[in-house]
């Protein structure tokens, strides 16, 4: 679920305007998982322009507080929404941890990394919804280490019908600044694609596992 359609609108225009978000459906791209895609994203990118990554730090740290109140903890997960989250953390005045895909398997093989108190309320920042997959082995290692997850946001999701069932299995609640379908509706009103290319990404979009897979 988006925060607001304004806050929708403009995340995707800056994504695009900055290349964080690239269409291409005349070639695609391949995601590491095989799936072929007419659309990239990287949110990373946002962390290199310092108007665009403090409009977002200040869009989360505002929407953070109105739906789920100041939590005690904000978390990132590793590594993409390390940068963004702790800038969320530092502006809102919050200690910070971030969770690693998987335990180290060295030292004190910590999975969340940085000081947390079991009972702690926490809210996790993520950069990109896809499957949801990642995002919630975060929520399931927080959980683990004792902590009450009041929600997780993310910059941008594709809104696959899968990660919607996968967030309600877990009982997530999940805000995005922007999503697969603002994105579209902002990148044919600015001319970033056609009427015919429009088509093709809503294609993908409703079955990407298999979009562009020769029969």
């Amino acid at each position: 679920m988006i925060f607001n359609k304004d806050t929708a609108e403009k995340t995707a225009e800056l994504l695009l305007q900055i290349n964080a978000i690239k269409l291409n459906p005349k070639n695609p791209f391949t995601w590491a998982s095989g799936w072929k895609s007419p659309i990239y994203c990287d949110n990373r990118m946002v962390l290199s322009f310092p108007p665009i990554r403090n409009y977002i730090r200040e869009e989360f740290s505002k929407q953070i507080e109105k739906q789920f109140g100041k939590p005690d903890v904000i978390a990132g997960v590793a590594t993409g929404a390390i940068g963004i989250g702790m800038l969320v953390a530092e502006y809102m005045g919050l200690p910070f941890v971030y969770v690693r895909p998987e335990p180290k398997k060295h030292g004190r093989q910590n999975q969340v990394e940085g000081f947390l108190q079991k009972g702690q309320n926490v809210v996790i920042v993520e950069d990109l919804i896809s499957t949801g997959k990642s995002s919630l082995l975060a929520v399931d290692a927080l959980r683990e280490a004792g902590s009450n997850i009041k929600g997780m946001v993310a910059i941008f999701t594709y809104g696959f019908q899968i990660a919607e069932e996968n967030f309600k299995n877990a009982n997530v609640d999940l805000y995005t600044l922007s999503n697969y379908q603002n994105l579209l509706n902002l990148a044919v009103a600015k001319k970033y694609i056609t009427e015919n290319e429009l088509e093709t990404l809503k294609e993908w979009n409703s079955n990407p596992a298999e979009w562009g897979v020769e029969a």
